[in-house]
């Protein structure tokens, strides 16, 4: 399944749940809007996180975009707390994306 999505053939939104994992944990929300933005459509990801997303890591998302969109306008401790409270939601839910991807990864057909 990681090698399908290394090579950018894993299905929507899959392929963005991975990207989305990965990057959370190599450096929080923070560096997945950072990178997703520099590399993709950030908007477009996002739309297809909330259609897999559990309600509560959908609304973590959505809480740290607005903190991160604030923290592209200045520098903010509030937006910055923000973040990082969303990065330890998403750590403690991060068993439910484990979940939807494991059900994904017993589908593929190889």
């Amino acid at each position: 399944m990681w090698e399908l999505w290394s090579e950018a053939h894993a299905d929507s939104p899959y392929a963005e749940l991975m990207t989305y994992q990965s990057e959370i944990n190599n450096g929080g929300h923070s560096q997945y809007f950072t990178n997703v933005e520099n590399t993709s459509d950030l908007h477009k990801e996002m739309l297809s996180l909330e259609t897999i997303l559990p309600s509560k890591l959908r609304e973590t998302l959505e809480k740290a975009y607005k903190a991160y969109l604030t923290l592209g306008e200045k520098d903010d401790e509030k937006a910055e707390e923000i973040l990082e409270q969303c990065d330890d939601l998403f750590y403690e839910n991060e068993e439910e994306i484990n979940h939807i991807l494991k059900e994904y990864a017993a589908k593929i057909e190889l």
